[in-house]
């Protein structure tokens, strides 16, 4: 696996303290733009290392979450 970019390895270290939080609450946490982040996040649940969630107090929003075992390409977790 190649090393993930900088804005990649940004958004992952900050969904790594186990918080849930929006795309709206990343953004304002990184000093990158909402079009970066977005990338950032698709590119991450491209690579199975993020959950994608519905907020059920807000069904308008999405919650991501760092997925601690991550699924190989043959669908067994990690250990």
């Amino acid at each position: 696996m190649k090393p993930l970019p900088h804005s990649q390895k940004t958004v992952l270290e900050i969904l790594g303290t186990g918080r849930e939080m929006t795309h709206k609450e990343i953004a304002e946490k990184v000093d990158y733009s909402p079009r970066t982040v977005r990338y950032a996040l698709k590119k991450l649940r491209e690579k199975k290392l993020l959950i994608k969630k519905m907020n059920l107090q807000d069904m308008r929003q999405i919650i991501y979450q760092y997925q601690m075992n991550p699924v190989k390409e043959t669908g067994v977790a990690d250990h």
